[in-house]
């Protein structure tokens, strides 16, 4: 199973929330025997949260005292090779029965009009995929240019009958957990050419738009989202490829959206810890200040302390106060060092128009080829 099914991990919150608990009916062909499992996703991962055993005629009841937060749950085989997906909200009494032979058409709800919806909307959305993977590879295979305009304009348009499926969805059911789901999967419709200003297509114009309406109708209080596949990816997404890499603009987003969320704890902690785990050890050089602004914003501060750990705030901490005072563009601690007369020398005592300062290491291969280089210019060039 490429998916992989994961213990609870360390920053994962309390699986229940206070409540009348929950009671969940498997009823699952061929199995006679053996576990089922109850997880359910967090961002890219998933963890089990409970477990069963199947009697002979193939059913086992998921149940608790305090009911489950919202989300996408899984109901994950006796060997942990499959699973399908279920929705978890306010309606957390109810009974499902399926047939590993064929998912997709066997698989009832009784008591669950949500999961009704969700398994009409799967449908959907198999025979819709269907037919656009088929466009596609008839798009790879044609030579024709003709064939290839009206090939796309079918993808394009089934894309948009999907899209018209999910806003009217959201309009007749407003606080559905589906709705939730399909709001984070709703991409921005930039105007066309001619109601763009001047009545021409701007590049700029169309990029702020997209970014400035990239998380419309999605609520950063609304903690049901950690638990489905969708939005972890989308925030993934919005710092790593939408928004312009540069630090200041990273974390000016970033402190919108965590405050955005701050009213609800859980949210606050998810999107904290993944932006964090983002920056801690950055791609692009410099996006570290991203971390130090966090570390100085919300951990220094005791935001986050309802939820960090010993080991997990002392990384956090060493880490922090390590790349405080070594940010780009900062100034440098002084340096106070014996020049080659034996004098001692501070750094912002030196009053030359310009000062190199390079630290090397004798072993560093690298080192070997370049540091040779800037020696010979200084004799060269720089010298008096």
């Amino acid at each position: 199973m490429k998916n992989r099914i994961l213990l609870l991990a360390l920053l994962v919150s309390s699986s229940v929330s206070f409540g009348q608990g929950y009671n969940i009916k498997v009823t699952l062909q061929p199995f006679t025997g053996g576990w089922l499992y109850l997880g359910y996703h967090l961002g890219p991962k998933q963890y089990l949260i409970d477990s069963s055993r199947l009697n002979a005629k193939s059913e086992a009841v998921f149940s608790g005292k305090e009911k489950l937060q919202g989300g996408v749950y899984l109901v994950v085989f006796p060997k942990k090779n499959g699973w399908f997906e279920i929705l978890v909200d306010k309606q957390q009494n109810f009974s499902v029965s399926a047939d590993t032979s064929d998912l997709m058409n066997k698989t009832t709800f009784v008591n669950s009009f949500d999961n009704q919806q969700f398994k009409s909307y799967q449908k959907y959305i198999q025979e819709k995929g269907r037919n656009i993977t088929a466009l596609q590879k008839q798009l790879k295979e044609t030579k024709s240019k003709t064939d290839s305009a009206s090939i796309s304009a079918q993808i394009v348009s089934l894309n948009k009958e999907i899209a018209a499926f999910r806003e009217n969805f959201i309009k007749s059911n407003p606080n559905n957990l589906l709705t939730a789901i399909f709001k984070v999967l709703q991409e921005p419709k930039v105007p066309p050419a001619d109601k763009q200003p001047g009545g021409k297509y701007d590049s700029l114009f169309a990029y702020q738009y997209y970014k400035q309406h990239y998380w419309d109708g999605v609520s950063f209080t609304d903690e049901r989202l950690i638990r489905t596949p969708v939005f972890e990816p989308k925030l993934q997404r919005y710092f790593g490829s939408v928004l312009m890499q540069q630090p200041d603009t990273l974390i000016k987003e970033a402190n919108k959206i965590i405050d955005a969320a701050s009213p609800n704890k859980e949210m606050f902690k998810y999107i904290l810890s993944v932006l964090t785990d983002k920056y801690v050890n950055p791609t692009y050089m410099g996006q570290d200040a991203v971390f130090v602004d966090l570390f100085e914003r919300y951990y220094v501060t005791g935001k986050s302390d309802y939820w960090l750990t010993e080991k997990y705030r002392k990384f956090i901490f060493d880490r922090g106060y390590s790349l405080m005072a070594n940010q780009i563009g900062e100034k440098a601690a002084n340096l106070d060092l014996t020049d080659t007369t034996g004098k001692n020398v501070q750094l912002y005592n030196l009053t030359s128009n310009y000062i190199v300062i390079c630290f090397w290491d004798p072993t560093c291969s690298h080192c070997q080829i370049e540091v040779p280089k800037l020696d010979s210019m200084f004799r060269n060039k720089w010298k008096q």
